[in-house]
């Protein structure tokens, strides 16, 4: 049984899936909305993990910053960074926990994030109907990369940026593809998001599905 001092982990509800779908603006709806506490995994995997990231790699033998920018999203395929993506997740996961573990709510937590893979959140929960996967359609996905700022790139320091950003937007195709076929395997509910839906009408969405826990808390 997994660790859970405070009964957070059983009482939250959570929202994994894809890049770009939307996940931190609907828990950030849905928190305001309901009196909810948001977690958002990006945020806390990219600064508070840092500090075990790098003892992590020191502990393997690798270099504490990590690969460099073309070896990430130039030199590899899309296939071989989804795996290693794949690969990484539990890891950071069991951070995550550790994350949610210290928080204490009189309303359930709503946890977001790509990391937050169905495979390992099933086992923690009482029912697949905790949680949600959210993607993006191909053609929303792309529509993203196009508008969305944090998406237009992969940052500075690589020495092919067009082929940097077709390989990071495949990679996460695959990834998401692969939350699908889990979330599918153990009964979780899907949601595809297209952008012919407003952020709130997603949300609610959302909400009518997690009405039960929103009702009773």
């Amino acid at each position: 049984m997994t660790w859970d001092p405070f009964g957070t982990l059983r009482g939250a509800l959570w929202i994994g899936g894809g890049q770009w779908a939307g996940k931190s603006t609907v828990a950030r709806l849905l928190a305001l909305r309901h009196g909810l506490t948001a977690y958002h995994y990006d945020y806390h995997d990219a600064r508070g993990h840092d500090d075990r990231r790098v003892a992590r790699r020191l502990r393997l033998g690798e270099p504490p910053g990590g690969p460099d920018p073309d070896t990430m999203w130039v030199r590899g395929t899309p296939a071989d960074m989804a795996a290693e993506t794949l690969a990484g997740f539990p890891v950071r996961f069991e951070w995550a926990l550790d994350d949610l573990r210290g928080l204490v709510s009189g309303r359930p937590i709503v946890a977001e994030g790509w990391g937050l893979r169905p495979e390992l959140v099933a086992p923690i929960v009482d029912s697949p109907r905790r949680m949600v996967v959210m993607v993006p359609t191909a053609e929303f996905r792309d529509r993203q990369a196009r508008e969305l700022p944090r998406a237009a790139a992969v940052g500075a320091g690589v020495s092919d940026p067009d082929l940097a950003q077709r390989n990071r937007l495949e990679r996460d195709r695959l990834v998401a593809d692969d939350a699908v076929r889990s979330a599918r395997r153990l009964g979780i509910r899907v949601i595809e998001v297209d952008g012919t839906l407003g952020a709130d009408a997603v949300a609610d969405l959302v909400a009518d599905h997690f009405r039960p826990y929103l009702e009773e808390a």
